[in-house]
């Protein structure tokens, strides 16, 4: 790629970055779409709860995503990891794993988030599959099914109210020593969600789908589902590097104009909220987009 200098460098060609970089695209500014192809959902066989795309794969629809963003054609991408971004004289320096340099006026970060995954051996094969985050992307298709959540306290306490709805056949799994209030107690078992501490030893399943949990002590239950809350990191290191500050969660700190606390950095998708859908963060992508365009447009005036 011969241009090295863009109006906007968009890190992360998922949903939220493709749909900034239409935005972008067709106010014919110069963009930048930098993405190592490795989504979070990568895993995940069907996306649901977005119209006009609802059971189709997260591939599907990130090809059809991209193949619209090619028809603009100050729209370019860069199939790399970002590894280096830093503050300019005049705008932002963006480096790669490969060694590319390029710059940007602005900068919109689209990365997403890293899971880590707990030291459960088959938690990693299921997640996305039937080891699954939120209720309104995979709920419907595991309905009535028997379910679990795995957490503990407030967390584990307030996601139950919305799971309970799916299903009547919910066990929470707090995996040791369970703390919940006297009250949370007596509201669960009002509800008749059955609560397990027992120490997961493993969890059995065929090509990622859950066939059981295998505890330490010998016991095992058999489940289709499993709900999780699991830790995540940012993809880049925004903080380190830009000085972008972050929420108490970890996730990028943004205003109503998905504006970081640096000026000319802005961010949208799964790095900036717990709502973690396709439908969420093509919004913010587009909204994103608008913004830089017209901030783009009030220096330029």
């Amino acid at each position: 790629m011969e241009n090295k200098n863009f109006d906007v460098i968009i890190i992360g060609g998922s949903y939220s970055g493709l749909s900034a970089g239409m935005s972008l695209g067709r106010s014919l500014r110069n963009v930048l779409i930098i993405d190592n192809g490795k989504p979070c959902n990568r895993q995940t066989p069907h996306s649901h709860n977005f119209i006009t795309h609802d059971g189709k794969t997260p591939s599907e629809i990130s090809q059809l995503a991209k193949k619209d963003v090619e028809k603009y054609n100050t729209v370019h991408f860069y199939n790399g990891t970002v590894v280096k971004t830093q503050k300019a004289a005049e705008g932002f320096k963006i480096e790669t794993s490969s060694g590319k340099k390029f710059n940007s006026k602005k900068l919109i970060i689209a990365s997403g988030v890293k899971d880590i995954m707990p030291d459960i051996p088959g938690f990693a094969e299921c997640w996305g599959i039937s080891v699954i985050h939120c209720p309104y992307c995979h709920g419907y298709e595991v309905k009535n099914e028997a379910t679990g959540i795995l957490s503990n306290g407030d967390m584990a306490y307030e996601f139950s109210k919305l799971i309970l709805n799916l299903t009547k056949n919910l066990t929470l799994f707090t995996n040791g020593k369970a703390s919940f209030t006297d009250g949370q107690i007596e509201k669960l078992n009002q509800n008749k969600i059955k609560l397990n501490e027992d120490e997961i030893e493993k969890i059995e399943h065929d090509n990622g789908f859950i066939q059981k949990i295998i505890f330490k002590n010998g016991k095992e239950i058999p489940l289709q589902a499993l709900y999780a809350k699991i830790p995540f990191e940012q993809n880049i290191n925004v903080s380190a590097d830009l000085g972008c500050e972050l929420t108490e969660q970890g996730f990028i700190k943004v205003d109503m104009m998905q504006k970081t606390n640096i000026p000319g950095v802005f961010a949208c998708g799964d790095n900036v909220t717990m709502m973690r859908s396709v439908a969420n963060a093509v919004a913010q992508g587009n909204f994103a987009g608008a913004i830089v365009n017209k901030e783009l447009s009030d220096e330029e005036f």
